[in-house]
């Protein structure tokens, strides 16, 4: 085989963000790292790529085998490149961030790596330069949910406004007026109110509706008028 002469070869490592909502709040899913340095230490998914994988193989392969996830949708955020990242060897990262129903995935997932779920809050020191990929990903989240309602897919068949307000306050770190919200909300025409009511949070319970998808795919720009606009997001 003809190789690159003169030429230091460097290693490239994948690494898994994978944020979940379990209908209050966000959480991050967290692995204790299996090997030195910082052995149990807490850690995103990572792992190297094979010679015969694509970046999109590897972190569907690492996701699977360190929390036993799959068909986990995930989207490339950045490379992480800085030469003294890993103490180890010249490491290039590359990160995938995905935003998942823990309720949907929570059976699929494995205890042979102590994964686990943290508060996003509450998250522990993590390796490396884990908490700015962290950070990273959170703010591209923000931004796309401002560009698209991405976030309706977190939930379930039926939902209550209580619960789509909790996952847009979780999500900007941000309390949002709880009768204008719904005013706004209503507003749009796309959302179908149903019959019964979610009485486990309150006595006096709050409306299931459900979403009208027909409409949401021809007009889901009508959602986006009471969600934080982009330029303020990540000011």
């Amino acid at each position: 085989m003809i190789k690159y002469s003169g030429q230091t070869r460097v290693l490239v490592a994948v690494d898994c963000i994978i944020f979940g909502f379990d209908g209050e709040n966000y959480k991050l899913l967290l692995i204790q790292r299996g090997f030195a340095p910082e052995k149990k230490k807490w850690s995103l998914m990572g792992g190297f790529i094979q010679p015969d994988e694509s970046l999109e193989q590897a972190a569907s392969r690492i996701l699977l085998e360190l929390t036993g996830l799959k068909n986990v949708y995930m989207e490339q955020l950045h490379t992480f490149s800085d030469p003294k990242r890993d103490p180890v060897e010249r490491t290039i990262a590359v990160t995938y961030f995905a935003l998942i129903d823990i309720q949907k995935y929570e059976k699929q997932l494995s205890k042979d790596y102590h994964a686990e779920w943290f508060l996003l809050k509450e998250m522990p020191h993590l390796i490396f330069d884990h908490e700015q990929m962290v950070e990273m990903a959170r703010n591209r989240l923000r931004y796309k949910a401002a560009m698209h309602p991405i976030l309706f897919e977190l939930l379930p068949d039926r939902f209550t406004i209580p619960q789509l307000q909790a996952l847009y306050e979780g999500l900007y770190d941000t309390t949002l007026d709880k009768r204008n919200f719904s005013r706004k909300l209503l507003s749009t025409g796309l959302l179908v109110k149903q019959q019964e009511k979610d009485k486990e949070n309150s006595k006096k319970g709050a409306f299931y509706y459900k979403l009208d998808k027909e409409k949401y795919t021809d007009d889901f720009q009508a959602f986006l008028n009471f969600i934080p606009k982009p330029d303020k997001l990540l000011s």
